[in-house]
């Protein structure tokens, strides 16, 4: 498509979008009495006006049925994580039984290297990203110490090129191949949440299972944000976050997935509780676990309900969107967004900005914008002017036009206001 800088064009992509009426399902954060342009659903999404109601309803069960909640009431409790299993396939390419929600995040991955970070003697190394979440890397060191390893000795980093930003996808294929006979496992996030590079999964996986190595991802930035075939892609295990784009509130529950070749065989190690116990047979209370089939055999406690009700609340709206059809927006709303700041920066010479997210179809819904020495000046500025962003050091502006419920429109206001910078 042929963009225009201008708001009347952006205004015309508005009415042409057929997801625009998803915008008045949340609530908009105010700045000095008007709807900010919020730009940080990769960090915290905006609340669903129907999350109150669904809380409401837990609450109201928990009121008037105490413990026969659990097999009573609109939505029993017993059976909670059953609600999003179809949601949750869907957004990750899985089959109903891979899937669960459960935990929160850092917790999922622990569980997971139980289960799958299995070192040998010869076969015990980690290839990840350098520059991962932080708490991923706080995460696999710990790891490392859990089992005896040296953490500058297991684990091997890779980094962009020098003078890149980003890695290249042939990079990583090389590194795998190059390390294949010590590789215990490959673990990556799914979007790099510095950047917004959007990994090749599917090519990582397949090299990772080419030299003998298990594939596991940290799907915080890419889950509801990339349409995923996990299963098809054969991903041995993966987890997420619902608090970003999955707009699930503060803090709230992750998920996991786990393929079928592994959640089916109860074989597979794992750490045990009595809420991924087999289902049919829990309350009988008796010796020795039977784990549920699939992901559910995961789950260690009942699930969190009040935290798990927005979550639902959420979820529901992103089935009825659609993960392609919102992928689609996102191409298209990321892509003028990007334009309307360049347009911006040829009418600005005080911008210091270049963008260091890689281009579709290696990117998702995020800008990150290297903002120079003004960097810090002009995120405050943008505050001021309306604008929630998110600042990462040293010279990160990071943006994320979200497809539920940012507009085109505000696209161009963003870039008015860079134009306007210093001026």
């Amino acid at each position: 498509m042929n963009f225009e800088y201008s708001l009347e064009f952006a205004q015309k992509l508005d009415k042409q979008d057929p997801l625009n009426g998803f915008r008045e399902q949340f609530y908009i954060p105010k700045l000095k009495g008007k709807e900010a342009i919020y730009y940080t659903g990769n960090s915290l999404g905006l609340q669903p006006k129907k999350a109150a109601t669904y809380i409401e309803q837990e609450l109201k069960d928990w009121q008037e049925l105490g413990v026969e909640g659990h097999f009573e009431g609109k939505r029993p409790w017993f059976k909670y994580h059953h609600y999003f299993t179809e949601h949750l396939a869907k957004l990750v390419g899985a089959k109903h039984h891979e899937v669960v929600s459960m935990n929160n995040l850092t917790v999922n991955l622990h569980l997971l290297f139980a289960s799958f970070y299995r070192p040998g003697a010869k076969r015990y190394k980690i290839l990840m990203e350098a520059g991962a979440f932080p708490s991923d890397m706080y995460m696999v060191e710990s790891q490392c110490k859990h089992h005896g390893l040296d953490y500058k000795d297991t684990v091997i980093e890779i980094s962009p090129k020098l003078g890149e930003e980003y890695l290249r996808t042939e990079d990583i294929l090389k590194k795998i191949q190059e390390h294949g006979e010590e590789l215990a496992l490959v673990f990556f996030s799914g979007v790099q949440y510095y950047t917004g590079q959007f990994f090749d999964i599917e090519k990582i996986t397949a090299a990772a299972h080419q030299v003998g190595a298990i594939a596991g991802f940290d799907l915080a930035h890419a889950m509801g944000n990339r349409p995923m075939q996990l299963h098809n892609w054969g991903v041995d295990f993966a987890a997420w976050c619902s608090y970003k784009y999955l707009n699930s509130g503060p803090g709230g529950v992750s998920g996991v997935y786990i393929h079928e070749k592994h959640g089916l065989d109860p074989e597979t190690p794992r750490f045990a509780g009595w809420w991924g116990h087999k289902e049919s047979v829990r309350f009988k209370m008796e010796k020795g676990f039977i784990p549920e089939p699939g992901a559910a055999g995961w789950q260690l406690s009942n699930a969190p309900v009040m935290s798990m009700a927005p979550h639902l609340a959420s979820l529901e709206i992103f089935t009825e969107a659609g993960i392609y059809n919102l992928a689609s927006k996102s191409d298209l709303l990321t892509s003028f967004t990007e334009f309307c700041i360049w347009e911006a920066c040829k009418n600005n010479p005080n911008l210091e900005i270049s963008v260091i997210t890689p281009s579709l179809p290696d990117r998702a819904a995020q800008l990150s914008l290297k903002a120079g020495s003004k960097g810090k000046q002009l995120f405050d500025y943008l505050f001021e002017h309306g604008v929630i962003a998110d600042w990462r050091e040293p010279e990160v502006i990071r943006i994320a036009p979200v497809p539920l419920y940012n507009t085109f429109q505000e696209s161009f206001q963003f870039a008015t206001l860079l134009q306007n910078f210093l001026k």
